[in-house]
């Protein structure tokens, strides 16, 4: 029996030196073995890993190495989402430049996960800040745009007047820029934009077939491509209150049977109507101003007070020429959604409801619940937007909602104005193109030339990367690049004329949408990938990463796989098979009585009759116990990850991340039960050492036949085998580590069973020992990497438990040759009997007959009938 503790801190390194000596990690693209990508979504380099990390990079590292044990060429890279505003940030605060900021980050971050223990491939390293990544971009970047896929169009853009850069609608925070602080401006500019919009209907379609996807993601981004089916319809504008040249005002709906409840008419500040009448209006050109300041992001637009200003205009009723509809410029509608206008249905659409009893409009409902008298059915403050029959409604009344949208349709797309119908049948989507143009150095420079002779010419190919300077400067606000005195200035590639590179940089979602495929061949210097290799490793069997990427980087991702398909890069639509989304890492805040957070490596925090009680360490002062909540430096209730390992070793951390919680679920920070798994690692050390020494006693051929005592451990091993297996492959690694647990108590028991000392050991059980103590390791060894390798050279085994195939179940053991059924008398439980699995009835009822519990519930009453729910329940009835 061995005393010695196991030593996180001397066998960690020193196994992961050795894992990195003989590269037991690397994939090689040759490999004849089927192959298996498994990905977690890269880091951005900030510094410094949180725990959320360990959390994310482990559930993908116990899967990675499963997989290998079962005889896979397992891709598991690694890299870095290197470019972004933060580095901007740092430059400007501290003086440096981004590129050494990010490096050192990165180098300091790489340190970090190497000390995790994940068993990644190190060979294939990249960081989308090096022109070696980047020179890639722009070449695809190039031939999206020869294919029709990028393009230079005006948009209207969240500007930042301070800062002097596009913003990002998430950048925007209650109407400011999230930076300056500065109130955010729409302005029209010149953009680059990807053409996402030309797969809407394909990336809608395609998600019915990504069954390893979770359900909410999919969800999330069908809202998000938003597709619609409706009607076009042209109002007529009267031309006694219309400016000059305008006739008719064109809205699409998705409710056309809601027509007769039409109380106004709503366009955007950015229509060319509200454009025209503005110009002769400056009390509506100061209005407009005025509600451009609220930015252009939809969350913002749809939390706003709505607000409108009555043009004078008058949209006439499709179906009622004297019907005449007030037009109002408001807040709430966007040039970029539909068509820019929209007609106002109050008592049917919550936002429009909010709009008239604003502006005295008034409402009329035409869609009256079943069970409801329409003659007293009224909308006062909530509008109805359920099902129900059409009332008010003239024509349409007693339809229910689809025959009346029917109807609507049909009379107006055989009604003419012109040569064109006044209704049309459309298919429209929310999904809108991406606009990539970032007005900021730390990004990848879009690799195209302006001329004034030539216009916009793309760089040629020969002569990429366009590389940033490196000697830019941030003393003035705006894009570095634009007040660079040389960089910009060049010769155009087609007349040989003074020309200027554009100046703005791509969004970093580019660079994350294309970085899995650079992944299978990241040595390809000539070409993005290498499509032999693409083909055959992509797509990525199983992706891991936080729900917050659900929607932009996941659809993002989607788009440019198909456009690299588009353009010869792949052969694939879809770049992840499968998709796992983490829960974040939570703690409880802690806070002094004048209500600022202190950190949970500050407070002490005792048990006692009273319950719960924190005081801080170094004054003994009380300090409030807080809810628990996502890690934050805000509320300071993070826990270093580098603490973790330098106290418990990082398979304790690894144990516990996977232990505590459902992988998709939140885990909660506890200090008592990472302790917890700490006594557990120390609780496998001593029972692999114990084992050791009596499988010692094990002969070297498996025993013709075994006994009841190793039959009993190995029915243990191979079912927790099975259930470990089974667990892992469904990503149910909570359940996993809870059957471990299990087995580890059977395992204990028979190792502390008295009278069996080595030397006296059976032989079958010294066998069935040494299998045991194998599995077990083997089991654990996802989990735990180090502590495994350490215990696999305690049992005497050959090289590395990370190069170990997985062990073969013996189905055989999986057998049970007994079951334990419940015993009811009357519908009420009276105990358990145990039986042959293949025991007939008539045995099963002799059984339970014979129980002593059901004597005495029968109470010397006859019995009517026994009912047997095989393998469940035995019911006396009497």
């Amino acid at each position: 029996m061995t005393s010695e503790r196991y030593n996180a801190r001397d066998a960690e390194p020193r196994w992961q030196r050795l894992w990195d000596e003989q590269a037991i990690f690397v994939s090689k693209n040759d490999d004849p073995r089927p192959k298996y990508y498994v990905l977690e979504m890269f880091p951005y380099p900030s510094g410094r890993i949180h725990i959320g990390h360990v959390r994310n990079y482990t559930l993908g590292d116990v899967l990675a190495r499963f997989m290998r044990a079962k005889g896979f060429n397992v891709l598991h890279p690694m890299g870095w989402d290197a470019f972004g505003l933060p580095a901007e940030n740092a430059a400007i605060e501290r003086k440096v430049a981004p590129k050494a900021w990010t490096y050192d980050n990165i180098a300091a971050m790489k340190k970090q996960l190497r000390s995790i223990g994940l068993s990644l491939d190190w060979s294939r390293e990249i960081a989308t800040c090096d022109p070696s990544y980047y020179k890639h971009q722009q070449k695809m970047f190039l031939d999206f745009l020869r294919a029709g896929l990028a393009e230079r169009e005006k948009r209207k853009v969240n500007w930042d007047p301070v800062d002097m850069t596009v913003l990002a609608n998430e950048q925007v925070i209650d109407g400011r820029g999230w930076r300056s602080g500065a109130v955010v401006e729409q302005r029209e500019m010149n953009q680059w934009v990807f053409k996402i919009t030309k797969y809407s209907q394909e990336l809608l379609s395609a998600l019915d077939g990504l069954d390893r996807w979770p359900d909410k993601v999919r969800l999330m981004q069908r809202n998000w491509i938003g597709r619609s089916e409706g009607l076009l319809i042209r109002f007529a504008l009267d031309a006694a209150t219309t400016p000059a040249g305008e006739s008719e005002l064109k809205i699409f709906t998705t409710r056309p049977d809601t027509l007769f409840g039409a109380k106004f008419m709503a366009i955007s500040a950015d229509h060319p109507l509200a454009q025209a009448a503005a110009a002769k209006n400056p009390e509506l050109a100061a209005f407009i101003a005025e509600i451009k300041k609220i930015g252009t992001a939809q969350e913002i637009i749809d939390t706003a007070e709505k607000q409108g200003f009555d043009t004078g205009i008058r949209a006439v009723h499709p179906f009622d020429p004297s019907w005449k509809l007030p037009v109002y410029v408001a807040n709430f509608v966007l040039m970029e959604y539909g068509t820019g206008a929209i007609f106002g249905c109050p008592a049917h659409d919550q936002r429009d409801l909010d709009f008239v009893n604003k502006y005295a409009l008034g409402n009329t409902p035409v869609v009256c619940p079943e069970g409801q008298d329409p003659k007293s059915f009224v909308i006062t403050d909530t509008a109805y937007d359920g099902d129900g029959r059409m009332i008010n409604s003239r024509f349409l009344d007693g339809m229910t909602i689809e025959q009346a949208k029917e109807d609507v349709a049909k009379r107006l797309e055989t009604e003419l104005r012109g040569n064109a119908p006044v209704g049309e049948r459309q298919v429209n989507f929310r999904l809108r193109d991406w606009g990539i143009s970032r007005q900021r150095y730390w990004g990848c420079p879009i690799p195209v030339i302006h001329c004034p002779k030539c216009d916009v010419v793309p760089v040629p190919d020969a002569d990429l990367p366009v590389k940033l300077p490196d000697d830019a400067t941030f003393d003035k606000p705006g894009n570095a690049l634009d007040h660079h005195p040389t960089w910009k200035h060049v010769t155009c590639p087609q007349c040989g004329g003074k020309a200027q590179r554009e100046t703005d940089t791509m969004d970093t979602f580019v660079d994350s949408s294309w970085y899995f495929a650079r992944f299978t061949d990241p040595w390809n210097e000539a070409s993005p990938t290498t499509p032999a290799v693409a083909n055959r490793m992509l797509p990525v069997d199983q992706y891991i990463g936080g729900v917050e990427h659900a929607i932009l980087h996941l659809l993002y991702s989607r788009f440019f796989t198909r456009a690299m398909k588009a353009t010869g890069h792949i052969a694939l639509d879809e770049p992840f098979a499968g998709m796992f989304t983490q829960g974040m890492v939570v703690h409880e805040t802690y806070q002094k009585a004048d209500g600022s957070y202190v950190q949970p490596a500050e407070v002490k925090v005792e048990v006692g009759g009273n319950g719960r009680r924190a005081t801080l360490l170094t004054t003994g002062e009380d300090i409030a116990i807080g809810p628990i909540e996502k890690m934050s430096k805000s509320k300071k209730n993070t826990v270093d990850p580098d603490d973790i390992i330098e106290t418990y070793g990082a398979d304790v951390a690894r144990w516990f991340m996977l232990s505590d919680s459902p992988p998709d679920r939140d885990v909660i920070w506890s200090d008592e039960r990472v302790q917890g798994a700490s006594r557990f690692v120390q609780r496998l050390w001593r029972l692999v050492n114990d084992a050791a020494t009596l499988g010692k006693a094990a002969p070297a051929a498996r025993p013709a036949s075994f006994g009841p005592d190793a039959t009993v451990l190995r029915k243990a091993a191979h079912g927790a085998l099975d259930k470990v297996t089974t667990g892992i492959e469904r990503l149910h690694f909570n359940v996993c580590l809870a059957h471990i647990r299990e087995f580890t108590n059977a395992f204990s028991e028979v190792l502390q069973r008295p009278g069996q000392p080595a030397p006296d050991l059976a032989p079958d059980l010294a066998w069935a020992i040494q299998e045991a103590s194998q599995i077990l390791v083997q089991l654990f060894s996802p989990m735990m990497p180090h502590l495994a390798e350490e215990c696999w050279q305690v049992l005497g085994q050959k090289g590395l438990v990370s190069e170990a195939d997985w062990p073969q179940i013996e189905r055989d053991l999986l057998v049970e040759d007994s079951v334990t059924l419940v015993v009811q008398v009357n519908g009420k439980k009276r105990g358990e009997v145990t039986v042959a699995t293949a025991a007939q009835n008539p045995e099963i009822e002799a059984a339970v007959l014979a129980l002593d519990a059901v004597k005495l519930a029968l109470d010397g009453r006859p019995v009517r009938k026994v009912i047997i729910v095989p393998k469940r329940i035995v019911n006396v009835v009497g």
